[in-house]
């Protein structure tokens, strides 16, 4: 598909005409895409904009719908709107995959490589918004598209080590947690994987599973112990370890 028609079709998904056409190209286009240009050429830089700003949208408005649930629960619900398979699936269902342009090192990533994209475009197309027409698109654009998924049910939802770890890290360390598998053991048909996870250049966890979703959540709940969150978790495993050895994604 030819750029302008790319562009013009992300207009029609956010229901606004960009006054400037580079905003949405930035936004649409990978790193990887955008090798050797200036930085603004990718959606690196309004993906860290959309990213402030979708937090404060989606926080101000499960903080003005739910005038009765804590600070904790209004949190569950928060973190699993702006949860990255959220953002990719919502920005799927809006038919944002064929539009973004991708490099040829990320084109055989497959399935992983763009559900990562999906993510960071979304987040990066309300950063767009904001800065080509002000608050208001933005906002009607995540109001649209991600604030009709909030039901109370969110609050009584368990966070994930992964989702805790995530989420107290971007608050306190403003970083977030890096994964790394480093090691398998065992015969293949019951291997034990081993992940660390990192906190900048900083070893903070350790974590064993017969998945690798296991061990990097067992990773990130030593993590949590280690940098003295434990208190706040308030998980049971024993559905991660189900959800693990079932293939789900427990992140």
């Amino acid at each position: 598909m030819k750029l302008h028609k790319r562009v013009a079709e992300v207009e029609r998904i956010c229901n606004h005409k960009f006054e400037r056409a580079d905003y949405v190209i930035s936004a649409i286009t990978h790193p990887s895409a955008a090798e050797g240009r200036a930085v603004s050429a990718s959606y690196e830089r309004l993906e860290f904009l959309g990213d402030s700003l979708l937090g404060a949208f989606v926080a101000y408005d499960v903080f003005m719908r739910y005038p009765g649930m804590n600070e904790g629960q209004l949190s569950m619900i928060k973190t699993s709107l702006i949860a990255g398979d959220m953002l990719a699936r919502v920005a799927e269902e809006l038919g944002l995959a064929p539009l973004i342009s991708l490099g040829e090192s990320e084109r055989g990533t497959q399935a992983r490589g763009m559900r990562k994209a999906l993510e960071d475009v979304y987040e990066a197309l309300v950063g767009a918004l904001y800065l080509d027409g002000g608050i208001e698109p933005a906002r009607a654009f995540v109001t649209r598209t991600l604030l009709c998924y909030v039901t109370p049910e969110l609050a009584k939802r368990p966070l994930s080590p992964k989702s805790r770890l995530q989420e107290v890290t971007q608050r306190d360390f403003h970083c977030g947690p890096v994964y790394k598998l480093v090691g398998e053991d065992g015969p293949a048909h019951t291997p034990t994987f081993t992940t660390v996870v990192f906190l900048g250049d900083r070893r903070v966890g350790r974590g064993k599973g017969s998945t690798k979703k296991l061990s990097e959540a067992n990773a990130a709940l030593d993590a949590l112990r280690i940098l003295g969150y434990q208190s706040e978790v308030d998980i049971s495993m024993d559905r991660y370890v189900g959800e693990a050895k079932e293939g789900a994604d427990v992140s």
